[in-house]
């Protein structure tokens, strides 16, 4: 198992050994940050290209003379991303960031009615969500401090379900959690929060940022109210790429937070009425013109996720990560590495956090051999091995860079200092 062969007669066996073929890779370095930015896949560079080439021949013909019409673009994006987190082609549609997306849903769902006026946060979450909850609230002329109940982590580096479970009193009117942490790459059992939240009439909501295209989700079958994600990791489709939202059935019917005209029902949408009208699905959520052009590699990067099934991605991603577990507590718990992730396939997503207290200057000497992973405050390094192009012997030989790094002290040349971007 620790040594190189091992590692090479997994690839042998790996049904997605040719996958690598299907990205442009970075030459001579191992991607370890897929959870921060995937690598391109061609599929997505060819979807991008077909959409320059068609604004070129066509001009504002783009809109309504291709096949299917980029006027109604996310709504095919949608009937193809669906599918990936168990949910109903109208319940999911492409738009904005995830920062907006949480507002647009927070401010359709939120409705304070006497004590049930609390929304349950958590300490670790990635904080874009409690920004513009906190925007929301303050524009409600609603105090934050006064809303917000904070579930609390015992470590700094993990929640547990039954604390979540437990805050859900009667005083709460909203939940909103990360499906993985991004931190730890703890997964939360997102079934039983959402089950919790319908038994106590709490809307339960989820960022999956850091679980879309590496964890399989059910939103129908679990009954979330509303997620929301970025499509520019594990899903592979581009720096700041179109981000999407999935909002349950059972909501169509409601007021839509942030109204646009782009949600408006499509056969009076040219009509310019001053009365909004939406469209009675996900799609009625929509805001402005779409941006097009960073929706389009979408298409591409989707097209890997339907030939290779979520399932088969999410069991490649958790040989991968117990594989680099296993690797670490072996080779690199000697040298003061620890790691922060959880054990058990069903409480980790796709990446391992590495904790030491020198990760800050270990990272910055990864990066000088070659490997590119991420630092997150204080001392955790962040390795996410991608089902798609990352390989067993991949994982192996970052381990030994990072012994090698240890045992010669590298790390001691740089400074205890992140860049602008870590």
């Amino acid at each position: 198992m620790f040594d190189l062969s091992y590692a090479k007669s997994l690839d042998t066996q790996d049904s997605f050994k040719d996958c690598k073929e299907e990205f442009t890779m970075l030459e001579d370095k191992y991607y370890m940050d897929g959870n921060s930015l995937g690598l391109f896949p061609k599929k997505a560079e060819a979807s991008l290209h077909k959409m320059l080439d068609d604004y070129k021949r066509l001009g504002i013909d783009l809109w309504s003379q291709t096949t299917p019409p980029v006027f109604l673009y996310q709504d095919t994006l949608a009937e193809q991303m669906a599918p990936i987190f168990g949910a109903d082609k109208s319940e999911v549609t492409i738009h904005s960031n995830t920062t907006v997306n949480i507002f647009t849903m927070v401010a359709t769902l939120y409705h304070p009615v006497g004590k049930k006026r609390k929304i349950l946060i958590d300490d670790l979450n990635f904080p874009t969500g409690r920004y513009t909850i906190e925007s929301l609230l303050r524009l409600k002329g609603l105090a934050p401090e006064d809303i917000f109940i904070e579930i609390k982590s015992d470590d700094g580096m993990l929640l547990k379900e039954e604390d979540i479970i437990e805050a859900m009193t009667d005083e709460v009117a909203m939940v909103f959690l990360p499906s993985v942490l991004y931190r730890s790459g703890q997964l939360l059992d997102m079934k039983r929060i959402s089950s919790a939240g319908r038994e106590r009439n709490i809307i339960v909501g989820f960022d999956c940022s850091h679980s879309a295209g590496s964890v399989v989700h059910e939103f129908d079958q679990w009954d979330t109210d509303f997620a929301v994600w970025c499509t520019y990791k594990y899903l592979n489709c581009g720096p700041g790429a179109n981000a999407a939202l999935f909002l349950n059935k059972r909501h169509h019917t409601l007021p839509v937070g942030i109204q646009g005209w782009q949600g408006y029902v499509k056969d009076k949408q040219f009509d310019l009425l001053n009365t909004f009208e939406n469209v009675k699905d996900a799609s009625g959520w929509q805001t402005g013109t779409q941006n097009i052009l960073s929706m389009a590699p979408i298409e591409g990067a989707l097209e890997l996720f339907h030939e290779y099934g979520m399932a088969n991605i999410r069991a490649k991603s958790l040989r991968l990560t117990n594989y680099l577990r296993q690797l670490i507590e072996v080779v690199l718990a000697p040298y003061g590495f620890s790691v922060g992730t959880p054990m058990e396939d069903h409480r980790r997503g796709g990446h391992i956090a590495l904790i030491h207290e020198d990760a800050i200057r270990i990272n910055e000497a990864l990066k000088e051999n070659n490997v590119i992973p991420d630092f997150r405050a204080p001392n955790v390094i962040r390795l996410a091995p991608v089902a798609f192009y990352t390989t067993f012997e991949d994982v192996y030989n970052v381990v030994k860079i990072i012994k090698k790094i240890m045992d010669d002290k590298q790390y001691e040349q740089y400074e205890a200092k992140r860049g602008t971007v870590a």
